[in-house]
């Protein structure tokens, strides 16, 4: 099925203080700093990775933090939960971890039949922690501080906030070819049999809540793993097909992307598998130091002066 959308690739959101977001996600949640870059739109700015051992698509969260903007307001017409897989035995632990730490979070729940627990990272980001009713034998990378039984395994889904329906539906069952599966009230839910693993969108539909607007605290888009770039390239002439706006090509040095804004208004991103994280540096020191595209390559000295410091 290599020519098909394999689940989510990554989710990119927005952050205020970089070390701040460094700590809470190495430290208090123990996912691997897998890439310091820059923005590749606003080098003057980080571009943060985190994930498994490898950066494996699937796990990859990534940030652009911008110390003193605005927080973001969730609504409509955008991504509002990021929900990452877990043993349904951790969530003692991740309680007790939270209450240690501070760290904002709501008692556990249910939908479809799978219990999550809420957190908020410091920015007020929405991370939902799911004692997964698929199977799920990825490995996590671990901790002393967070062990094998208990880290997060990699996405389990994501969750939009949607005026209607239909439009964003029709992208996801006749581009991406997931199947709608289950629906509890005004949830729906959407899978892909392409792959194992993070593989769920799910559909929150609220008619008459106003659009969020994306900031501080928000998830700017969500990238959708396609093999290579020969069927990003198919992916990118059926988009305008639909009539809908597409980019070119972008190199983004650890994979290829096209972007386009689904009619429910989130931005989406196709991103292929290759080349992948160990591309510039080795999997023993990724995160380790700052890494440029060649066409900053220039500014490496004043960047690594006027960057926030992380460690």
């Amino acid at each position: 099925m290599d020519n098909t959308i394999k689940g989510i690739h990554h989710i990119t959101a927005i952050a205020g203080d970089a070390k701040r977001n460094y700590d809470f996600y190495t430290r208090i949640l123990g996912l691997r700093f897998i890439k310091k870059t820059v923005n590749f739109d606003d080098p003057e700015t980080y571009h943060l990775y985190y994930g498994d051992k490898t950066g494996t698509p699937g796990t990859i969260l990534t940030f652009f933090p911008n110390e003193g903007i605005p927080a973001g307001r969730p609504g409509t017409r955008q991504a509002t939960a990021i929900g990452y897989s877990i043993d349904k035995s951790g969530f003692d632990f991740w309680k007790q971890r939270f209450d240690s730490n501070g760290v904002k979070y709501l008692n556990v729940a249910e939908k479809f039949n799978e219990p999550y627990l809420t957190v908020f990272d410091p920015d007020g980001l929405r991370l939902e922690l799911i004692g997964s009713s698929r199977e799920d034998i990825r490995q996590p990378w671990t901790s002393k501080e967070v062990p094998g039984n208990n880290a997060l395994k990699g996405f389990y889904n994501i969750t939009l906030t949607l005026n209607d329906l239909a439009p964003t539906a029709d992208i996801l069952t006749k581009v991406f070819a997931y199947q709608l599966v289950e629906q509890k009230d005004n949830l729906f839910r959407f899978i892909t049999n392409s792959v194992t693993n993070a593989a769920i969108v799910d559909i929150l539909v609220s008619k008459s809540e106003i659009p969020g607007h994306v900031s501080m605290g928000s998830v700017h888009h969500v990238a959708f793993r396609v093999k290579d770039e020969k069927i990003l390239m198919q992916f990118r002439d059926t988009i305008i097909g639909l009539g809908l706006h597409v980019t070119e090509k972008i190199d983004r040095n650890y994979f290829y992307s096209i972007y386009f804004r689904e009619p429910g208004g989130v931005l989406f991103e196709l991103a292929t598998e290759n080349p992948g994280f160990m591309v510039d540096e080795p999997i023993e020191t990724l995160g380790e130091k700052l890494m440029l595209p060649e066409q900053y390559e220039q500014l490496r000295e004043t960047l690594e002066i006027t960057l926030p410091k992380l460690t």
